[in-house]
Order: C-alpha cells, then structure tokens, then sequence
C-alpha cells in the first residue's frame, strides 16, 4: 500500500449569498483543508484523492462517498460539522473524479472493485471498522460494503439513494420501466461526454469567442441543478428526454444555493478533465459489466445486519422514497426511515437538518 501526502489543488471559495436566508452551518462554512488531503494507492493500483481527519476523543470515523457529478467537496458542510465535534473522516473523490484516478475501462467501475478500494483506503489509515455515508451513487459502494464487507462497518447511511441490492440479471427494462432513469441510456452514448462538455461553459467571455450565445453556455449544468425539481420527471426521466434538453440549449433558473461562485468554482472542477470518467458509473451498469459481478454475490450476503439509516428526499422525483423503502423492507432489518423536504442534491441545501439527522442517528447507534 503506498501512502502519498500532497496539498490539495482544488479552488474551494466560500460562497456568497446576497439578500438569502443561509443555514446556519453555511454561516460557520470553511472550505476542506487542503493540507488533510493525501493521496492513497489501493492495492489495485487506483489512486485516491482523499480528505483524511483524525478521530478525537473516541469518536468513530465516518467515511463519505458521493456520487454523480461531485467530488468530495460536496460533503463540505458535512465535514466542517463532523469534524469540529472530533469525528475522524474519510472523504475521498471518487473514482473518475478530481484528483482521483480516471480509468477508461467501464469493468474498473464496478461498485464491488470500488468497495474494495474502500477497504483498502481504511487499512492504509489503519481503521478497522468505519461508518459508512453514501450519496447518489455513493449509495451503490455503501451498499456493497453490507453485502462483501460487512465486518468493516459499524453502520451504514444512505442519502435519497436507497440500498442497492445485488442485480445479478443486466435487464435495462428493471431501470427504465417507470421512465425514471432514461438518462442512463444517454449517459452510456458514445459521445456524450463531448456533448455535454460543449454545453458547459465556465466563462461567459469564452463561450462567446466559440461563437456560443447565452442560451448554449449552461443547458447541462441548469438541468442536473434545476430550481424547481419538478423539471426532472419531464425532462430527465424518459428515454431522450435528457439529450433532447441540452441539443436545444434549455435553460432553467438555478436554485437557491447555487450561486455564480459556486457554480463556475464547480464547472471548473468537472470541466477540467472532462466527462468520459465520470459517465462510466452509468455505463458499468448498461452494458452489463455490474449484473455480471454481482453474480458472485452469494444469496446469503444480500441482507444487511449492522444499522441502517436512509433520508429520503420528497422532493427527488427519480429516486422516489417509496420506492426505496421497498429495499430496506426487504433486506434491511434495523433501518431509521427520515424524511427532508429537499431535492437530489440535500448536502447543499439542507446542510443543517441532515447533519442533525445524522448526528441523532450516529449518536444513537455508536
């Protein structure tokens, strides 16, 4: 296992908010210390660009994973919370992501290689067991940490994504029966990582060198953070809807916390080595590479025993609490069911009730 210590590289700026009620952990928010980020090379030979914190007075370290298309600064506002009460983390960008490793090959995806990194990163930072934290795809990780490495795990929490149960048949029908994740099939298009980067802009004066009007700068990036997320069931959910949306340059207004500050500080960071990466998390799944894995997965193992918590997202209109819970019913035994009234993106927007629902649910189980 090889260990490297590096400072950051990442431009982490506070944002501004003018004229807007912030919650009171944005009040307190100071960017993820650069200088706790070391660089981890798993035993497979993946680098990992992680945010280490050493635990204080006791307290179990919480491992954080996001998903698609974030970094670990995403968790930002989780991080300044945990760590001020002596909490150890580990808050790595994920694979395809910031200063993490960027594989081509779809199979290096599979959440059941990925998980093993994972277990790698607590060896290299000699923790025997963690909590485990996912969001988005993040969830996809946790989840096979249950079913493979269940030992390494004090408890595992789950965020608007639910637990994902070994999918041993590649059946793209149990995905998209219900319109919800059509996205997916676009995400898996050769070239849809250069569409998309092309209806990415960072600066306004650029895109008007390219010959971009206004209406082109920002379809992909008003789409994944819409300010009404009603315009996701319409518009993300069916089969080419999500294409049809950035082709014809459609523009949304941006929700609350995303300010121009954030915004460029984030479209810098996902621009700056592009898209190809980060799509193969969708395309491990269409083209079959996950189903085929999780074949190895014995029968047995699918259930999870350590404490679960899950926050739904009422205002998520692909990843439906209902339709979550439905999982944990059936695999889950000691689960805490909360509910927020936010959208997909609920580290953002809901900082302060989901690190209390965390703590609560932390403090109760350790």
């Amino acid at each position: 296992m090889l260990v490297r210590h590096c400072r950051g590289t990442d431009r982490h700026s506070e944002c501004l908010y003018v004229g807007l009620p912030r919650p009171e952990s944005l009040l307190l928010f100071a960017p993820m210390d650069t200088a706790l980020y070391k660089d981890i090379t798993t035993l497979r030979g993946m680098n990992y660009h992680c945010y280490v914190a050493p635990t204080r007075e006791s307290k179990p370290t919480l491992v954080f994973l996001h998903g698609f298309p974030s970094t670990s600064r995403d968790w930002r506002h989780q991080v300044s919370f945990f760590r001020e009460k002596g909490y150890g983390l580990i808050v790595p960008d994920m694979l395809g992501y910031g200063g993490t490793a960027k594989p081509t090959n779809v199979e290096a995806y599979s959440a059941n290689l990925v998980a093993k990194d994972i277990v790698d990163i607590l060896d290299s930072e000699g923790i025997q067991k963690a909590i485990l934290i996912g969001h988005d795809w993040g969830c996809g990780v946790v989840s096979r940490m249950g079913n493979l490495y269940p030992e390494r795990a004090l408890a595992f929490a789950f965020l608007t994504v639910g637990y994902m149960p070994p999918f041993p048949k590649s059946d793209i029908s149990l995905s998209f029966g219900h319109e919800l994740y059509g996205y997916w099939l676009f995400f898996s298009e050769d070239g849809a990582d250069k569409l998309i980067e092309n209806h990415v802009c960072l600066f306004p004066c650029v895109c008007v060198q390219l010959g971009m009007n206004e209406e082109q700068w920002d379809s992909f990036f008003n789409l994944i953070w819409p300010h009404d997320p009603k315009t996701w069931p319409a518009n993300i959910g069916p089969v080419g809807a999500a294409k049809a949306w950035i082709l014809a340059d459609k523009k949304t207004a941006l929700p609350w916390y995303m300010t121009e500050e954030e915004k460029r500080s984030r479209t810098e960071i996902l621009l700056k080595d592009g898209f190809a990466a980060p799509l193969n998390w969708y395309k491990v799944h269409t083209f079959g590479h996950a189903a085929e894995e999780d074949k190895s997965i014995p029968l047995d193992k699918y259930d999870i025993h350590q404490p679960v918590l899950f926050v739904g997202c009422t205002q998520d209109y692909l990843c439906l609490p209902e339709m979550m819970r439905a999982r944990f019913a059936k695999h889950c035994k000691d689960v805490t069911y909360k509910e927020i009234d936010s959208s997909h993106w609920l580290m953002s927007s809901h900082p302060d009730e989901l690190n209390k629902e965390l703590l609560a649910w932390i403090e109760a189980q350790v």
